[in-house]
């Protein structure tokens, strides 16, 4: 199992996907250099990945802020301590509070978030979409950013999708099945791609490259 533990790591499995497929030259040039981004593996890492579910960078980082602000921190404990109230004020959702309680309570009860980051991504996978309120989508953005797994790539991201269409310069947005298709062309370094096209889709957004027509 191959984990991107360093810049090095990283420009391996860039050289190694454009010599795979030329198509992703241009992308990567329009990228500058591609972050690997880690966050822990435990309770706060997936903490921030639901928070982060269906809104903007931005608004995940302001709930999240209010939410480190009124908690002092997020921990199982003090997540399970907070009324719905409480929770409610610092922007999360009914469901993302039923999450991040699930969640909590497993840890309390042995579930090991830190081990599960050292695990096959088959059964890391299946452990966590066994809680209630972890999809496929937060299972593979838990595996990318907190175990930094290599070959990861969750297909059914939105911007990946677009960032795809765009790079790519597809007809229309491909489904989550069709991106699945695609990836496998760029195992072993599907996660390396999910970043590469992560990084494109905000190097579009901010206006440092443009977007094909």
């Amino acid at each position: 199992m191959r984990l991107l533990l360093t810049p090095a790591d990283m420009t391996e499995g860039l050289d190694a996907l454009v010599a795979a497929d030329p198509r992703l030259i241009p992308v990567r040039a329009a990228c500058g250099t591609v972050e690997i981004r880690h966050r822990p593996p435990g309770y706060e890492g997936v903490a921030r990945i639901v928070v982060a579910q269906m809104v903007s960078v931005a608004s995940a980082n302001a709930i999240y802020g209010r939410l480190e602000t009124t908690l002092g921190a997020v921990t199982p404990d003090r997540v399970l301590e907070a009324d719905d109230a409480t929770l409610r004020a610092a922007g999360l959702s009914g469901a993302k509070i039923r999450t991040l309680r699930g969640v909590a309570e497993a840890t309390r009860n042995g579930l090991d978030l830190a081990g599960l980051a050292e695990a096959p991504a088959e059964a890391a996978v299946a452990a966590l979409t066994a809680l209630p309120g972890i999809g496929q989508w937060t299972a593979e953005i838990f595996l990318l950013f907190c175990a930094r797994h290599a070959d990861v790539f969750p297909a059914g991201d939105l911007a990946l999708q677009v960032a795809a269409m765009e790079g790519l310069g597809l007809p229309d947005r491909p489904s989550e099945k069709a991106m699945r298709q695609m990836a496998e062309a760029w195992s072993p370094w599907r996660g390396v791609a999910a970043k590469l096209f992560w990084a494109y889709h905000k190097a579009c957004r901010e206006g440092r490259t443009a977007v094909p027509v």
